[in-house]
């Protein structure tokens, strides 16, 4: 009897021990998944990781494992060549400056061919085309202070950041086209080092007066809805940022469909259109799979559409 128990428990745990597998692996208690899709830690992201894992499964047979909020760009950029996800939706100029540790470049074209071929080479990695939209660094001020100082470009906020306090996140303090090089081109010196914050932060402690000028992004839902202002660009010092899906070589060989689902996403995305899709989820708090199968739907993505 006690060999009996003994060998049911066994079966027991190691049912336990499959069904957990096949849970890891897939997010449900299915089979497991083709394709490993990740996004970074910010909503832009959450909606185009979905974005990229709806049209693979309505357009192939494929089934895609999601790993939304994965990390900043260093941490997918390690996770995708150490082939632990297949695919993520990165930006040109951040691949080009942080990952490739080159001097910035203003012209969008030839930024993608040096990255296309330099991550080719040294990553065995596929930048495909833009999504049709740039997602640029935006330094931020509440309105209130941009009518107050009567500033709208980064030149002149110069001789008011002394008053000022500055928040950014971890990247942009480290990056090469981050902080460092803003400051020097511009001359900004802030009240106190700047604090640094996560992503999801920024935008509340700028309204809550916690500090006064933030670095988000072009596309942010949030900016025209909390009334701030974004300082202009004056000396171009930020390089372009075209949303670009990068996939490893070896999955798309291995799944030679993938090229097509992915290449019909090319320039289907605006600047406005993705400012409007962050809204939705942050605004109103629609659910992001419903946004993204509605987007795909008006766009013609869907099979039915």
């Amino acid at each position: 009897m006690k060999r009996f128990w003994s060998f049911l428990l066994l079966g027991f745990f190691l049912v336990i021990v499959v069904t957990s597998c096949n849970y890891n692996n897939t997010g449900t208690s299915g089979s497991a998944s083709d394709i490993v899709v990740a996004s970074k830690d910010f909503t832009e992201q959450d909606i185009l990781g979905e974005l990229l894992a709806q049209q693979i499964e309505d357009t192939t047979d494929l089934k895609v494992q999601r790993k939304p909020r994965l990390g900043g760009s260093f941490v997918c950029h390690n996770a995708i060549i150490a082939g632990q996800i297949d695919a993520y939706i990165e930006y040109s100029g951040t691949a080009f400056t942080a990952i490739l540790k080159e001097k910035p470049i203003s012209d969008p074209k030839v930024v993608f061919q040096k990255l296309k071929q330099a991550y080719a080479q040294q990553f065995k990695l596929d930048v495909m085309p833009s999504l049709g939209f740039e997602n640029t660094f935006a330094i931020i001020i509440r309105g209130d202070d941009a009518k107050k100082y009567n500033i709208k470009t980064l030149s002149e906020s110069a001789k008011y950041t002394p008053q000022l306090r500055g928040g950014f996140g971890y990247e942009f303090m480290e990056r090469a086209d981050g902080f460092p090089g803003l400051a020097k081109t511009y001359g900004l010196k802030f009240r106190d080092t700047p604090t640094v914050m996560s992503l999801d932060l920024i935008y509340r402690a700028l309204t809550q007066g916690l500090v006064d000028m933030v670095a988000g992004n072009s596309t942010d839902g949030q900016i025209s809805r909390l009334g701030l202002v974004v300082l202009k660009d004056d000396k171009q010092y930020f390089p372009p940022y075209e949303a670009v899906p990068i996939m490893r070589q070896e999955t798309l060989q291995k799944h030679p469909q993938l090229k097509k689902a992915i290449s019909q996403l090319s320039g289907k995305i605006t600047a406005s259109e993705m400012r409007q899709l962050n809204y939705l989820v942050e605004g109103e708090l629609q659910d992001i799979n419903d946004v993204v199968r509605e987007f795909r739907k008006a766009k013609g993505l869907t099979v039915d559409g």
